[in-house]
């Protein structure tokens, strides 16, 4: 099993570390007092296979873009919303690969992608649209407004006979 490991060295002769990020989704129907065992049987994977955190996304229930359906056991579950966190660390390319296989004997994590980034935070920052300034060299002119007549009460007799002329046509 030794020799399956990928084990790189630095110029210095110790292991090459990299940087990864774990991106996960737990199940939804997991209570949310025991997300913080399953997320912390996940950081203790990482610590077993020597990697150290550099940042951490607590895991949030959301909605998911389209459903997914696993088999578990001799049933079918779809799952359409869970929950979704991520951990930033760095470890050497077999612990990114033993994180891997621990994920995937894991039920509690239901989707995971594990992968390479770089130390910077690479997360979308808002922005605010940018507007561009706009010259205008001719003058807008007001359009008049429409003044309200004020018309005199209109009286039962003119309302019946108005009336009388709109059925009659």
């Amino acid at each position: 099993m030794a020799d399956d490991a990928v084990v790189e060295m630095n110029e210095t002769g110790a292991v090459a570390l990299r940087i990864y990020e774990v991106g996960y989704h737990i199940a939804p129907d997991t209570k949310e007092e025991d997300l913080d065992k399953v997320v912390t049987t996940l950081r203790e994977a990482i610590k077993a296979g020597g990697g150290s955190f550099i940042a951490e996304g607590a895991p949030s229930l959301t909605k998911l873009a389209y459903p997914i359906f696993l088999r578990e056991g001799e049933k079918s579950v779809e799952y359409d919303r869970g929950y979704f966190g991520w951990i930033k660390f760095e470890a050497p390319i077999a612990a990114a690969q033993a994180i891997e296989a621990f994920l995937k004997q894991n039920r509690s994590f239901f989707r995971f992608l594990v992968f390479q980034t770089v130390r910077e935070d690479t997360r979308a920052k808002m922005k605010a649209p940018q507007l561009r300034e706009v010259k205008r060299t001719d003058v807008i002119k007001q359009a008049p407004r429409r003044v309200e007549e004020v018309s005199a009460p209109v009286s039962e007799e003119d309302l019946e006979k108005a009336l009388s002329d709109i059925t009659s046509e």
